[in-house]
């Protein structure tokens, strides 16, 4: 089984895209939303006692979670020991399971790839990307956060540039979902023939 690891700057339409790899019958394993199903269940306890008062009705309150720990590195660092263990014990399950499926493929969708080594744990990656333009332009009409915000997120992550030029796959999300897809289809028909590369 191939392992596709997708990624993208904020804004950069990389949800969608793992929409359209599902959609094209891929297995997708996306670590944002595990987390949040960590949050509101087995991970809320622990984070309770290590950081009391951030749960609300047994589940993790995320503004306040993020309150605590977002400019304290001890404090992010001992959130990310209770997290990621859980974590990579979900995403083996995923894993396991795709495996028992027959799946060929499967993506793992990680916003922080390369910030955090992940380009060593898949055998190929995928950034998604669009204009620094559009970008910004989809971000702030979410309206969930100003542009010093956004300023600061991008600042935090390794730029697009930097990304399209240690992928293996680029898709560019500027043109509509029907050229994305075409190029899913594309992606999935070259990586079979590619060798495994994990570690």
């Amino acid at each position: 089984m191939l392992i596709l690891g997708l990624t993208g700057s904020i804004g950069m339409g990389k949800s969608t895209t793992a929409k359209l790899f599902m959609e094209a019958g891929v297995p997708v394993y996306d670590a944002d939303a595990s987390v949040h199903q960590l949050y509101e269940g087995e991970a809320a306890p622990a984070i309770e006692a290590a950081f009391p008062g951030t749960t609300v009705d047994g589940k993790v309150d995320r503004a306040k979670l993020s309150a605590r720990v977002v400019h304290d590195a001890a404090a992010m660092k001992q959130l990310e020991q209770i997290v990621h263990p859980m974590l990579g014990a979900s995403r083996a399950k995923f894993f396991a399971d795709a495996e028992a499926a027959g799946a060929p493929i499967v993506v793992v969708d990680i916003p922080l790839l390369y910030e955090t080594g992940g380009e060593k744990r898949v055998d190929a990656v995928v950034v998604v990307t669009t204009s620094a333009e559009l970008q910004r332009e989809r971000v702030l009409a979410r309206g969930t956060m100003d542009a010093a915000k956004l300023d600061a997120i991008i600042a935090k992550q390794v730029p697009d540039a930097e990304k399209r030029k240690r992928a293996d796959f680029i898709v560019d999300t500027s043109h509509g979902l029907d050229p994305v897809r075409a190029r899913i289809r594309d992606i999935l028909a070259e990586v079979v023939k590619m060798p495994k590369r994990r570690a």
